[in-house]
């Protein structure tokens, strides 16, 4: 290995190089960023304002509220839990806008506050996590409705006065005798009103906010269904969660387990025992190595640049200079007459090697059998006083 070798093999990558390797990662991370941007930016333009009172968008329900304002009815906006706790009377319809976004606490707490106060309670599609608090002995059923128009098929008044509207989402079943269930999809209804126990007081689970958006409000009869259901008390409160409601970071005495998914033990399990099963698979060895032939024949010159240059990569001067000594040492045993098996005892080879050479040989224990290099100048050095060493054993 010479001085011209070793300076080839050691230059770092160039800035072409090193775009060239990592701009397939890059442009991956571009297009993955522009899509989440993309997808971010279409849902908070479509759902701006989703079920709020105040909002004109599509989704929004500001005709709900100016029609129930003619009506009389004041619409009040909310967005923390004292507030509607505090909204809570015989007087007062209480619509909370999504259910499950409330914590355990949170819905405790407003069950506590509406059950016995006489007035009217109305969730906009809960779910499983939230039903059995606010709506005790109300069930939701894992399959949706597929169809988004139903007919009351139900004696509630509001509901068959308004005739078919749009309910369809959530379908839910009851335990309750007295409790009115309306709008049925597959046997299920999609709308359910459940008295209070005491007083005149009830709650309505709606399956779906549909009749409640601008652009559904003049579908069907979902006007009248609207109007009739949060119309009922003269003052309506609309209770919208928000995550700025200091009430939603209190835990209570739930630990740092308690406040995890359900599932998550579980999951972590599966997660090692995949893991295990990948580290059995890819250390598999179905027998004995076999070795193959090179579909291209590469010179050893390509090798032995190769291999410098993941030497020069990870700085390996005292690696390289092991192997161009074991090499050196394998090469010169046979022609100084010592065996294979031999060519690696500094106290077999050394003084054959003495004796060849006609020296008093102290450099050459330094020089076969030294501490590596520390530069890479040194490692040059030495490749180069190795070479010599050879030609002259060899010199007839």
């Amino acid at each position: 290995m010479t001085e011209a070798t070793l300076t080839s093999t050691s230059t770092s990558p160039t800035a072409r190089q090193v775009w060239t390797r990592t701009r397939g990662i890059v442009l991956a991370v571009v297009i993955l960023l522009a899509a989440a941007v993309a997808i971010a930016v279409i849902r908070s333009g479509a759902q701006h304002g989703s079920l709020d009172p105040r909002s004109a968008d599509p989704y929004g329900s500001r005709a709900t509220a100016e029609l129930l304002g003619d009506r009389g009815v004041s619409t009040r906006v909310v967005t923390t839990l004292d507030e509607a706790l505090s909204a809570a009377g015989a007087d007062t319809t209480l619509l909370v806008a999504a259910p499950d976004l409330l914590t355990d606490h949170q819905q405790a707490d407003l069950r506590a506050a509406t059950k016995n106060s006489g007035g009217r309670t109305i969730l906009i599609a809960p779910d499983s996590p939230s039903l059995g608090t606010l709506a005790p002995g109300v069930t939701a059923d894992p399959a949706i409705s597929f169809h988004s128009t139903h007919f009351p098929s139900c004696d509630l008044p509001a509901a068959r006065r308004a005739g078919s509207a749009d309910t369809g989402g959530i379908r839910y079943s009851t335990s309750d005798p007295g409790a009115d269930v309306c709008y049925p999809s597959d046997g299920l209804p999609t709308l359910l009103r459940v008295p209070a126990a005491t007083g005149n007081g009830d709650t309505v689970v709606l399956g779906a906010p549909d009749i409640l958006y601008n652009n559904r409000l003049d579908k069907q009869g979902n006007a009248s269904l609207a109007l009739q259901l949060l119309g009922s008390r003269p003052h309506l409160v609309w209770y919208l969660p928000s995550l700025s409601d200091t009430s939603a970071t209190d835990a209570g005495k739930k630990t740092f387990l308690d406040l995890l998914p359900s599932g998550w033990l579980w999951g972590t399990l599966q997660l090692f025992i995949a893991a295990g099963l990948a580290a059995l698979w890819r250390a598999r060895r179905l027998g004995p190595l076999v070795p193959e032939r090179l579909p291209v024949a590469i010179r050893a010159s390509e090798t032995v640049e190769g291999r410098a240059r993941l030497y020069r990569k990870a700085n390996a001067r005292d690696r390289a200079a092991i192997a161009l000594r074991s090499t050196t040492r394998t090469r010169l045993a046979p022609l100084i007459g010592v065996s294979p098996s031999q060519a690696h005892a500094p106290e077999a080879l050394l003084p054959a090697l003495s004796a060849r050479l006609d020296g008093d040989g102290q450099a050459l224990p330094a020089l076969l059998f030294g501490p590596p290099p520390g530069d890479d100048a040194a490692l040059i050095s030495l490749a180069d006083q190795l070479d010599a060493l050879e030609r002259e054993v060899r010199r007839p």
